[in-house]
């Protein structure tokens, strides 16, 4: 009897890894790794913070704080690849997949990187897109040519003949270290800047931080590629001669960046508290950060809350 039962057992096993394997297949094919964009693409907000602790205890606890991204902030900190590699292998919680039953983190990592123009730009988005990062943040983006910059930075040169050639990319390929972290067999397809891509999981975060960014903002969210724009209060208020960010000129300022980002359809980003978050979400911002990290301080997760709420999320 047990000799007859083997056959059975085996094709009841094979026939479970093909279901697997249809399972993982079509994952791969329909999935969006990148929970932000996915909230972006259903008109709803995404909610994170800055990081400076890089420790791998503080990224166990971003990926199960509940916020939707982390930006990784390296322009105010060293920038150190080995410390990002670290940190996303903190954040890989091998429970949330199993449970969620997909590759998308709950917690999307962004980085951002200290040089806002030049060569400096190409090497270091380079290297914080191959160690597995979902797109990077370019701070004091000025003008189109820096935004282009960033853009063609975060991408591979395309293949002849595609339709979304421009702006050409000049990532270099080597990106076995986030192959391994996304978990995904088609990389190189799928790392591509969104909605430039419509199918890509990348996503640029061009900061405007200065009163030129300010000024050249029609021509600098023209760039194909550009994802969010994302409004540095602090920095803009000191670079417009302001002790404050509540200056009335700052936040006209403020408002000038965000109408063109509604008129074009672009997502507008800026850093909010518990005291901030509910009226930026009803003005329109849609990508927006709630704190600075070392866990979520109770102000940072009463801006969550707040936002939340307000938002239906």
């Amino acid at each position: 009897m047990e000799k007859k039962m083997k056959p059975i057992a085996l094709a009841s096993l094979a026939l479970a890894l093909l279901i697997s394997s249809a399972g993982v297949a079509a994952q791969e094919v329909d999935m969006r790794l990148n929970k932000a964009i996915a909230l972006l693409e259903n008109d709803e907000p995404a909610f994170g913070l800055l990081s400076f602790d890089y420790s791998l205890t503080n990224a166990r606890s971003l990926s199960r704080s509940g916020l939707d991204f982390i930006i990784i902030d390296m322009e105010h900190a060293p920038f150190d690849v080995e410390r990002i590699r670290e940190f996303l292998l903190g954040m890989t919680d091998k429970r949330a997949i199993l449970e969620k039953d997909s590759l998308q983190p709950n917690v999307v990592p962004f980085v951002r990187i200290p040089a806002s123009g030049g060569e400096d730009v190409l090497s270091q988005v380079k290297q914080a897109l191959d160690v597995g990062a979902f797109g990077v943040m370019f701070p004091s983006v000025n003008n189109a040519d820096e935004a282009e910059m960033a853009i063609r930075a975060s991408r591979y040169p395309q293949l002849n003949g595609a339709d979304d050639y421009e702006p050409a990319g000049l990532r270099g390929r080597n990106p076995s270290n986030a192959v391994w972290y996304w978990g995904t067999r088609d990389y190189i397809a799928k790392a591509d800047l969104w909605p430039l891509d419509p199918s890509g999981e990348l996503l640029a975060i061009i900061q405007i931080e200065t009163p030129e960014g300010v000024e050249n903002i029609e021509e600098i969210i023209s760039v194909p590629g550009t994802g969010v724009i994302f409004i540095g209060p602090s920095d803009l208020s000191a670079a417009m001669g302001y002790a404050s960010a509540a200056a009335p000129q700052v936040e006209a300022a403020i408002q000038i960046v965000l109408s063109s980002c509604l008129a074009h359809e672009v997502p507008c980003a800026i850093t909010t508290n518990s005291r901030t978050v509910e009226a930026r979400l009803a003005e329109g911002f849609r990508f927006v950060t709630v704190g600075l990290d070392g866990g979520l301080s109770t102000g940072a997760q009463d801006a969550l809350n707040r936002g939340r709420e307000v938002s239906g999320r």
